[in-house]
């Protein structure tokens, strides 16, 4: 271990040196508004060398930081300013006149994964941010970095800032000057053009230092943070640029594997598609679906109309789009042309010389796009597949073997660097069901290096699924590997999920302000070749379990194609029924990697028909006959609060508390079912056509409000830092303000098999009174039998005393003769 003592001469001039370098080399400004508490007459006397002020004065050359003025009027006006450069969705100021007309911005937050959250950076030298890429159609004409921050307030001023990287070049230093303000301050960083590429990387470096922290030697002191707000995000100005038409770039560019935010895509079908259309729609949102994976997609129904700009699906056949000329053909064909209104824009057509045609060009897209190429490409051969198995979702954990967690994350991502080093992530998608009763769960055979440091007696390696802990590992500073067999019990093995291995090592206490630095990186890495193995749980899941809907699309999702699942539409459906239909089976092969080959559709009279099939029935007000048919079978509460009473403990409760407890839940719950457009309900109960068979209903107030509910519930999914509790599930949700709240978490039935052995343990472990009963008859039944045994066995015993005395009775009458 390698040692250095530096002090704050030594930092400063270290800073200096830094600062002259971005003084001549930076290309962004930065114009920062402060409250009026956040101004010190004081602050340029401290600011870094790297930022000069104020902004006006300062060349454009140059990273500066514009601090508002002392009076009160020109703070109002500055942050006013800085509010409405930060909240804009217009290009900067000074290149509006040199844009395009069809320019357009977006932002992408800070932290996309729960972004009210905000961004924290903690420690000496904390290093945060955030990756995302640009799409090939688009042309990068601005880029800014907005921040709305909170600081330490003991922080010293001239030793601590805050650096903005993009692609590992420091872009601005920002100051942070005493006293630390105590509303937010808000920064707009503009970024170089130039050294965006295709994916890139902006982060954030807070270099921090405090009183505290340096006297007392502790890099990771609690008063050294930074928190950047929800508001903070990237903004970039782009322009749309044309792509060629060539198939051989599927899915792009409908669907851009380097943007980073929710697909969304227009389909364009006739006026009033049938069910075989909409069958064949749904195989293509499907595939769409999966290929945007954890951006999501919401696809919006056109129908009879090509959208006016940007990119669009169309399915249609010759003659039912005006406006469009689709190719003379005479099989199945796939093409991509130019929109008509919109050079920029492209359309993926699918079509044919009827029905069977085009379902077939569908699937020739979903099954063999990487072999298409040039603007139009005609099917000649049929496509045949083999029948899906349950359970083998191609995204889904193998169920059938050991995985390494080198199949689940590129190699590069096991292996991380420094003493508190990010948690490596693996996701886990599970397939819904496993049963974990009388069993310890997945088994994780974990192997693991790291540098073996022998002063160290605290590192450890601590092992999570989600956010609750398995097990901590000790790294003992005599080796540099380690090999570990644990349990992951099935009850944190929801169908998404995340393994985190989080690395922390333990400073060394030194003497004589001595830093602990170690004589080279401290690697940690996760053996790839590390396995994770389900197979030996069973698959039987009780049911209704709409988080298992919400999360993977269970239980239709159980064949990956949809081979068992019909979807009962509204009564004359509208447009925004079609795409709530649309985007559900974009969010099944989102879930499943597999596009929906055998998804049926159909229509509330042709129910009967289907009972073979598990039902995902739509509903947009009261156009859906079959919730009114079911009216028994609905989960209580689907047409109103629930007035059922919480069970004798309640009731007692609530009878001490004077009743106040349950109207204030009586009150909540009203308050759910108040009336809005984009409020609706999600059910699930069994068939009423078939035993086993499950029935999902999605319904909304209005046709718009049902594309609410389903784009709720597809935010809804990838929500897998929050607890087990804050997550949906059960039989009935209400969808209120755009948020989704579990009202009935009451199972009625299972999906599934058990092991003779097993399914006769969990009967009896789920029925309690039976088990004291049939132990009780048990008992009996043993003391009658054990009674009868010891009856007959005392008879047999006599019988035989007495022929024995019958024998010796005639030998005495024998000898006296």
């Amino acid at each position: 271990m390698g040692k250095r003592q530096l002090g704050a001469f030594g930092y400063a001039a270290l800073l200096s040196g830094a600062g002259v370098a971005l003084a001549a080399s930076s290309v962004v400004s930065v114009a920062l508004a402060a409250s009026a508490s956040s101004v010190a007459p004081q602050a340029a006397a401290h600011a870094a060398p790297a930022v000069a002020a104020p902004a006006a004065s300062a060349p454009a050359s140059s990273a500066s930081i514009a601090a508002s003025p002392g009076a009160p009027a020109a703070q109002a006006e500055a942050q006013g300013q800085a509010q409405a450069s930060a909240e804009s969705s217009q290009p900067p100021s000074d290149s509006a006149a040199d844009l395009p007309a069809n320019a357009y911005t977006y932002r992408i937050p800070l932290l996309r994964q729960y972004p009210e959250q905000g961004l924290t950076l903690l420690g000496e030298d904390a290093y945060a941010g955030m990756d995302f890429g640009l799409r090939r159609d688009e042309r990068v004409v601005g880029a800014r970095l907005v921040l709305e921050y909170r600081y330490s307030p003991t922080l010293l001023p001239t030793l601590s800032h805050l650096n903005v990287l993009l692609n590992s070049v420091v872009g601005a230093t920002i100051r942070l000057p005493a006293p630390a303000p105590n509303a937010p301050v808000r920064a707009t960083v503009e970024l170089p053009v130039s050294l965006l590429s295709e994916f890139n990387h902006l982060n954030l470096e807070l270099i921090a230092h405090s009183k505290a922290s340096d006297d007392g030697n502790n890099p990771l002191s609690p008063d050294l943070w930074l928190k950047a707000d929800a508001n903070s995000a990237l903004e970039l100005t782009v322009v749309p640029s044309g792509l060629p038409s060539d198939l051989s770039q599927l899915p792009a560019p409908f669907v851009d594997p380097r943007d980073v935010r929710r697909v969304n895509l227009p389909v364009v079908m006739p006026s009033v598609p049938g069910p075989q259309r909409l069958e064949s729609a749904g195989i293509v949102t499907s595939w769409l679906g999966a290929q945007a994976g954890y951006r999501g997609a919401h696809f919006t129904a056109s129908p009879g109309a090509i959208p006016a700009r940007g990119h669009a699906v169309v399915l249609a056949l010759r003659g039912e789009l005006p406006g469009l000329t689709l190719p003379d053909t005479d099989g199945p064909t796939l093409a991509i042309v130019a929109n008509p209104t919109d050079p920029a824009g492209r359309l993926l057509l699918v079509t044919g010389r009827d029905e069977a045609q085009l379902r077939a060009a569908a699937t020739a897209l979903v099954t063999g796009a990487r072999g298409l190429s040039g603007t139009l490409g005609q099917i000649r051969a049929p496509i045949s597949l083999a029948p899906r198995k349950p359970y083998d979702a191609p995204n889904w954990l193998p169920s059938d073997r050991p995985v390494q967690l080198g199949e689940l994350l590129a190699a590069d991502r096991f292996t991380v660097q420094g003493f508190q080093p990010e948690a490596v992530q693996v996701g886990l998608r599970l397939p819904p069901g496993l049963f974990g009763f009388d069993n310890d769960g997945a088994v994780l055979d974990l192997r693991y290096r790291y540098t073996a440091r022998p002063e160290s007696t605290r590192s450890e390696l601590r092992v999570l699924a989600g956010n609750t802990p398995i097990q901590t590992l000790p790294l003992p500073g005599d080796t540099s590997e380690g090999h570990a067999v644990m349990r992951v019990p099935t009850y944190l093995l929801p169908p998404l999920t995340t393994l985190q291995f989080a690395f922390d090592y333990e400073r060394v206490k030194t003497k004589d302000r001595w830093q602990d630095v170690p004589g080279g990186p401290l690697q940690s890495a996760i053996d790839p070749a590390s396995t994770i193995d389900i197979s030996s749980l069973p698959r039987y899941a009780a049911m209704p379990d709409l988080r298992a809907f919400g999360d993977a699309g269970f239980p239709f999702t159980r064949l990956a194609d949809l081979s068992e699942t019909a979807v009962i539409l509204p009564v004359q459906p509208a447009a925004d029924d079609y795409s709530a239909y649309l985007t559900l089976m974009g969010s099944m092969g989102q879930a499943t990697g597999y596009p929906v080959l055998g998804v049926t559709v159909g229509a509330p009279d042709q129910v009967a028909t289907l009972r073979g099939k598990d039902l995902l029935v739509l509903a947009s007000g009261d156009n859906q006959p079959l919730i009114q048919t079911w009216r028994r079978d609905v989960p209580r509460g689907f047409f109103g609060p629930d007035a059922r009473s919480g069970g004798w403990f309640e009731d007692t409760w609530d009878r001490l508390t004077g009743g106040h407890a349950r109207a204030a839940r009586e009150a909540e719950i009203a308050g759910l079912y108040r009336s809005n457009d984009d409020d609706g309900m999600i059910a699930g109960f069994e068939s009423p056509l078939a035993r086993g068979r499950s029935v999902v209903v999605v319904s909304g107030n209005t046709p718009a409000g049902l594309a609410s509910v389903v784009d709720v519930l597809q935010a809804n999914r990838y929500v897998i830092g929050k607890t087990l509790d804050d997550k949906i599930g059960g039989s009935l949700i209400v969808a209120h303000d755009g948020v989704l709240t579990t009202l009935d978490t009451d199972t009625h039935y299972y999906i599934g098999r058990l092991p003779l052995w097993l399914a006769i343990e969990w009967f009896f472990a789920s029925h309690i009174l039976l088990l004291l009963a049939a132990t009780l008859v048990s008992v009996v039944l043993i003391g009658l039998l054990g009674g009868v045994f010891l009856h007959r066995r005392a008879l047999e015993r006599l019988d035989l005393n007495v022929s024995q005395t019958s024998q010796r009775e005639e030998g005495r009458r024998g000898s006296h003769a």
